[in-house]
């Protein structure tokens, strides 16, 4: 018998999450039997079901399954329309990952009585996201979901610490820590091409040096560190560097300001004048040419999960600087891979944005052992073989053979 699984995410966009969910219904085949279920993509974001259908997956689409938690009459019909999806398929796992689709997939699947539901963060809320009165009332919410459940999936150790001891979202026999994975040997093929091709579309000479912040353009991801460190290094440096904007999101308009007050001069996608010394590329989706092309990249958040663009850097031999937050700890090897410096510390990025700038041997080095670091520890084979183990174990605790 096929063990039938109902894995339901907030919305297909670039990044961890939407990979991981396709890896893991593609692979866990021919066991399981999986639907996967999505929400909408958001205006400010690109459309990337492209990474399951490039598997031969075709999602379900809730469309009233929305990021906003202001439209209360959009989750009843969403809570509608996935319920019956489940009277439909009949699975014995229900699997949510990320927040919105975990409250509303979560409600459901209890209301429905799944033998095994499951919810995966990808990150939490508990801090730096919502004001405090709100971050209490959605942490009592997931202790609720979580002792009605079988279990909650950790992305990282820091991340099982979080939810097992800091916030108590659940006891820690309950609290599987199951890391990211990804295909991270597309980042080492025909690097030489590919580094090329980008640096040819930007006009960078050989020397030069390029350096992005790649990812979604919101609060908690502190682009105004990465702007401010900008006109520091280029009043000291010579003028062979060139910053990257890779990605967009609703604060994309706030970061063009914030540069022009710093008198920062910067192209876009549109624009394309590439004599700039800040470029604009809006979402992309052939990064594997794009971390050809780099030589360092930046990450300025205030709180992470498992960052992918970070991952990605070190798959493809880039040398990394991010603020020391979150599970960064568990992504990179701190002065190895990269280089941790403390959240919101300007003075931090600057120097070491410059140290790295200056010492291409340093950056060769690091990316050398990213790459080693990296692909031992977040390979998808390695995801869907933790996965399956997990399923396994409770299938058998609930008395269900396959």
């Amino acid at each position: 018998m096929k063990i039938r699984v109902l894995r339901i995410i907030n919305r297909l966009v670039i990044g961890g999450p939407a990979y991981n969910v396709s890896y893991l219904t593609k692979y866990l085949e021919p066991e399981f039997e999986t639907i996967l279920l999505s929400g909408p993509k958001e205006e400010s974001e690109v459309d990337s079901d492209f990474i399951p259908r490039q598997m031969g997956i075709e999602p379900m689409y809730i469309k009233d399954m929305q990021k906003s938690l202001t439209k209360p009459w959009k989750d009843v019909k969403a809570y509608k329309e996935i319920k019956k999806v489940i009277e439909d398929f009949k699975p014995h796992i229900v699997h949510t990952h990320a927040s919105k689709s975990g409250f509303i997939g979560r409600l459901v699947a209890i209301d429905c009585k799944v033998p095994i539901i499951l919810h995966t963060f990808h990150g939490h809320y508990f801090h730096s996201y919502f004001h405090p009165i709100k971050t209490k009332t959605l942490l009592t919410i997931e202790r609720i979901l979580s002792s009605k459940t079988e279990g909650i999936i950790a992305i990282s150790p820091e991340q099982f610490k979080d939810l097992s001891e800091v916030y108590k979202v659940d006891k820690p026999s309950k609290i599987y820590e199951i890391p990211l994975g990804f295909d991270l040997d597309r980042f080492t093929i025909h690097q030489d091409e590919k580094r090329k091709e980008f640096r040819k579309e930007f006009g960078l000479k050989d020397d030069d040096v390029a350096i992005a912040i790649i990812g979604r353009m919101v609060p908690i991801k502190n682009h105004s560190l990465f702007n401010n460190a900008i006109p520091a290094i280029l009043a000291t440096l010579p003028k062979n560097v060139k910053f990257f904007y890779i990605g967009d999101g609703e604060l994309r308009n706030d970061i063009e300001n914030e540069l022009r007050t710093l008198n920062v001069p910067f192209t876009t996608e549109i624009e394309k004048d590439n004599s700039k010394p800040v470029i604009f590329t809006s979402w992309r989706k052939d990064m594997e040419v794009v971390y050809a092309g780099l030589d360092i990249v930046a990450l300025t958040s205030f709180n992470e999960g498992t960052p992918v663009s970070i991952i990605e850097a070190q798959a493809a031999k880039k040398a990394v600087i991010c603020t020391e937050v979150g599970g960064l700890n568990y992504v990179v090897d701190n002065n190895e891979t990269a280089i941790l410096i403390p959240s919101n510390d300007l003075n931090a990025l600057v120097e070491n944005l410059k140290l790295l700038i200056q010492d291409k041997a340093k950056r060769t080095e690091m990316g050398e052992k990213g790459w080693l670091f990296v692909q031992s520890k977040f390979s998808y084979k390695r995801l869907v073989s933790d996965m399956r183990s997990l399923y396994l174990k409770l299938l058998q605790e609930k008395g269900i053979e396959i």
